[in-house]
């Protein structure tokens, strides 16, 4: 079985800056794409960030220059750097990764999700 766990969210005024952390554990022999994704509730979950075990990263347009994503490979972990952020960011985060896990084949696992509110 394997977990992610999230941290980092909060309050912020606008403008601010946020890091939020993934930390994956468990039976995890590899892992392929880590990713943030974010969800209004009624509205359909989007992709923010994603990045590849080899470090390919992927934005959204309309973080793209604002938000960085990064990962360590050595501690199964992500990273969401958010800087300038803007009240329309103010939603859930969750943490996405594509673990193999010994044994097995890759599956899709998501983190409980934090919250990040901008102030105006």
């Amino acid at each position: 079985q394997v977990q992610l766990v999230e941290s980092g969210g909060g309050l912020v005024q606008a403008g601010g800056s946020l890091r939020l952390s993934c930390a994956a554990s468990g039976s995890i022999f590899n892992i392929n794409v880590m990713g943030w994704y974010r969800q209004v509730p009624g509205k359909q979950r989007e992709l923010v960030a994603a990045i590849s075990s080899g470090g390919s990263t992927n934005y959204v347009a309309s973080v793209k220059g604002r938000f960085t994503i990064s990962r360590d490979n050595a501690k199964n972990t992500v990273y969401l750097q958010m800087n300038s952020l803007k009240p329309e960011d103010t939603d859930v985060y969750y943490c996405n990764a594509d673990v193999r896990s010994y044994g097995l084949g890759y599956e899709d696992y998501w983190g409980k999700g934090t919250l990040v509110t901008v102030s105006s």
